[in-house]
Formats: structure tokens, sequence, C-alpha cells
């Protein structure tokens, strides 16, 4: 166990440590102020850009004002309830974690003759304004999404949750970068139980640091670490968040990261969107099942059309048109690896690329793939034309980690069909499906309510269904409360 490095009375002791600890004359934005108020001395510890400077102002101030005889009963009762009149105030009387803090951004003010440090959490971050999400816009609905403060995302939740039994627990993962993490979840409606397990996954996380945020702690909670399909699910958007709160999820927020991790998932709420709840009923339910054709389309559109131009004998005569009219210079399986990781290649030379040259890219990636490589012979108009299918379908499924591990099965779908032919593109559909059966998210089937099968639960999923008519949790969370 790590021995305690207690707060001593003597404050010349306390300041050569915490002067070691935080590399004071080290770093330029590590700040010790040295103060003298009632006749004690006193030392300040604060990293600049993350206090507000008015409120220290205020504070110190205050504290100038002070005569000997205000501190000589219990000068740590005094100061905190009556001469330090601030909200966030609490004491530490362990120097390591006085430090801790200091780095996280409140200030730490220790006073000779005082055997406990005082912290006080006038932190402020730099942070950008709520906006809206770009990967789960609405054409009629809130404009506010998460950012990367942690009190900024659990603010706006608690905005849109005035639910007495909103639960924030707050700790820290990461040996070295100490990052806020919260769990959040309703104690009236989650099983405590599943809240249990994940706080102690998250304590039980050994690490330097969370280097990406919320990806890096998903790694570690969600296990099965070369599995391509996601166990959790992002969200940008509070009203998001909040819905799946009052059905008995459990979110968990990261500091500097704009994503609520939502736990636990099934692979269906992965092709779920806000928009289809921001349309009537009927309109929704189109949209839903549009979607579902398009992420169908996107894995096995092009595996099949390759499978029956390469043997024609298994098209009906009423489908004989199917087929390339022209094959290309190429193979057709090379022709369909090759486009694909064209199209990933331009996906991300237009991440990196400045949104001045955005369209300057599409115009040449247009030239290159769509009518150069047609006219000179490399790839077959029909490529073109199904690729592109697929990408939509790739592009309208909501989740971004879900369209990567479809986009990874449709290559092997395509590499299993041109190696074995039909009974290949079998096997490996079968192959899938048993993979996605035996998934589980936080011991929660991955394709439930489809296998096992619930019909009234899978009847929601497969249609938007109204409002008024959704009164029952998930029965794969547990709820406390299974009816709404």
């Amino acid at each position: 166990m790590k021995k305690k490095h207690a707060v001593q009375k003597n404050l010349a002791k306390n300041v050569e440590y915490l002067n070691e600890k935080l590399g004071v004359d080290k770093s330029f934005d590590m700040i010790r102020l040295d103060v003298v108020y009632a006749d004690r001395d006193m030392s300040l510890y604060l990293v600049d850009g993350f206090v507000k400077d008015d409120i220290m102002h205020h504070l110190l101030k205050n504290l100038s004002r002070l005569t000997p005889e205000n501190l000589e009963d219990d000068p740590l009762e005094k100061l905190i309830k009556t001469h330090i009149p601030y909200i966030e105030i609490d004491t530490e009387d362990d120097l390591d974690k006085a430090a801790d803090q200091v780095l996280s951004g409140p200030a730490v003010l220790l006073a000779d003759g005082v055997d406990h440090a005082i912290i006080i959490d006038a932190r402020t971050y730099p942070a950008r304004n709520p906006e809206e999400p770009d990967n789960e816009r609405v054409v009629r609905g809130s404009r506010d999404g998460f950012v990367e403060t942690i009190v900024f995302n659990t603010a706006l939740t608690r905005r849109r949750i005035r639910d007495r039994s909103l639960r924030m627990e707050f700790l820290q993962v990461g040996r070295r970068s100490k990052t806020d993490v919260v769990i959040c979840y309703l104690e009236d409606i989650a099983d405590l139980e599943s809240v249990k397990k994940l706080k102690q996954s998250l304590e039980a996380i050994d690490t330097d640091a969370l280097t990406m945020a919320e990806k890096t702690l998903e790694e570690y909670i969600g296990g099965r670490h070369w599995n391509p399909y996601p166990t959790v699910r992002y969200t940008e958007r509070p009203d998001t968040a909040a819905v799946h709160l009052y059905e008995g999820h459990i979110l968990v927020f990261v500091d500097g990261s704009p994503s609520a991790l939502i736990t636990p998932v099934t692979f269906w709420h992965h092709l779920q969107h806000a928009e289809e709840y921001r349309n009537k009923p009927l309109a929704g339910a189109y949209l839903r099942i549009v979607r579902f054709i398009s992420v169908l389309a996107s894995i096995f559109l092009l595996p099949l059309w390759f499978l029956l131009s390469v043997h024609p004998d298994l098209l009906p005569d009423a489908l004989e048109y199917i087929g390339p009219e022209k094959k290309g210079a190429l193979p057709l399986l090379a022709q369909f690896i090759i486009i694909e990781i064209g199209v990933d290649m331009m996906r991300m030379a237009a991440i990196h690329t400045p949104s001045s040259l955005a369209t300057a890219l599409g115009l040449v990636a247009a030239l290159m793939i769509g009518e150069v490589a047609v006219q000179v012979g490399l790839f077959s108009h029909e490529v073109v034309l199904y690729l592109a299918v697929a990408a939509i379908g790739t592009f309208a499924t909501p989740s971004y980690e879900l369209s990567i591990a479809n986009r990874l099965a449709r290559i092997v779908l395509l590499i299993a069909a041109g190696a074995f032919g039909p009974i290949g593109f079998v096997i490996a559909i079968f192959c899938w499906v048993i993979y996605l059966v035996r998934m589980k998210s936080f011991h929660v089937p991955y394709l439930w309510p489809f296998i096992p099968f619930d019909y009234r639960a899978f009847r929601d999923i497969a249609i938007r269904t109204p409002m008024p008519l959704k009164n029952r949790r998930p029965l794969f969370l547990d709820p406390q409360d299974p009816d709404r």
C-alpha cells in the first residue's frame, strides 16, 4: 500500500514536499503564492489557466482583512466555515492527494499551524460552447451537444432529467493522468448490480493514462479486444443520453471527451437515430425501415452481386441482366478490393483535408474513380454503381463504429465468395451470424431480442413504435421499475 504523506502543521515541510511533487520551479504555469494573513504564513498552489481569477481575487481580498484574533481557536474550522466564502470547498490531510487536486484544477491553500490542506474548487477549463454534433444531426430538435468538459456534460444531462434518483458517481482513472470519470444512472430504475460491476471494472483499470479518453476506457471494460463490433454506444446528444437513462441504461462520462458511453447495448441500438423520434410515428417507422435496408445493402449487396456475376447459372431468367457488360482490365474481385481501399483512402483524406479544399478533393476523387477509371477500362460501370450504393448504406449507418465493422464484414464476405464460390459465401454468412450471436455486451446477448427472440421487444425495434404505446422498459436491462 502506498505510504501516506500527511499534511503537517509545519508549513515549511509541506511546501518543500509539494514543490518537489508539483515541480513548481520547473513549470511556468505551476504557481505557488506565498502570503501572510492574520500574522500566519500561508501558501496557495494553483495551475495558471485553471482557476477563475476574479473568484481567487475576491477570496484573497477577504483573507487579507483577517486579524490574529479571528484564527485563535480552531483556525481550520474558522477558515473553511467563516472566512473563505465559497461553495465548493473541502479539506484534505494527504499531501499526495492535495497535489493531485492541484493538477485537476482546484487551488490548494496551506496555512502554518493547520494540519489539513484547504481545497478551493474554483477551476475553469478552456471549453467550447455546446453545439449540435456533426454525427447526430436532426432536421428538427435541440442543437446542443456534449463538449470536452465533464461538468458541462453532466449539467446538460441533469437539465433534462429532474429526477431525484439521478446519480452521478465520480472516480478517477489512470495512475498518472487521474482522469475524471462519472458513472451516471437512475437509482430507482437501473439494475444496481450492473452499476456495481461497471464501477468495479473501472476501478480495476491499471494504466498510466486514458490517452484517448472514452475510447481507451471502452477497450478496458468491453473485453474481446480484437472484436470489430462496438459493445458500447456513443452519443454526443444530451437528449439521446436522457432517453437511455430513462430506459435503465448506465452512462459513463470521461473528462476531455464530447461523447457519453451507453452501456449495455445490443446490435440494434447502433441502428437507431434521434431523427426517427423527431417525426410522426409512421414517418419514423419508414425512416427506420429505409435505414435497415441501407445497412443490409452495405453488407450483402457487393458480395451477392459479385457471386451472381461470377456464377450466372445461379440467376433466374428474369434477372439475366445482372452482371457486368464489360468486365474491365482487372478481375472483378480485384476491382472490388481496390475500390474498397480507394474509398477508405478518400475518407481518410477528407478527414485530414481543410474545409476550404474539401470541394477540390471531391472533384479529384469523382474524376479519378468515377470517370477516368471506367473510361480506361480499369473498372466496370457496375462495380462503381454497386459500390456507390454500398457506400451510401455505410454512411446511412448512425453508428460510425458499426459502419466500420460492417465494412470489414463486407470485405470478408467478398473474399469468401471469390475464393470458395457460393459455398464459401454461405459459410461466411453463417459464421458471421454465429459470431454476433455469441457476442455479449456486459453479459447481454448482442442480438437480443432477435436471438433470443422476444416478439414484443423485436416489434419495437423493427418498427418505430408511437411513444404512448412504449410503456415498458427493455427487459434485458433488468430494470427495477419495468413500467414507464
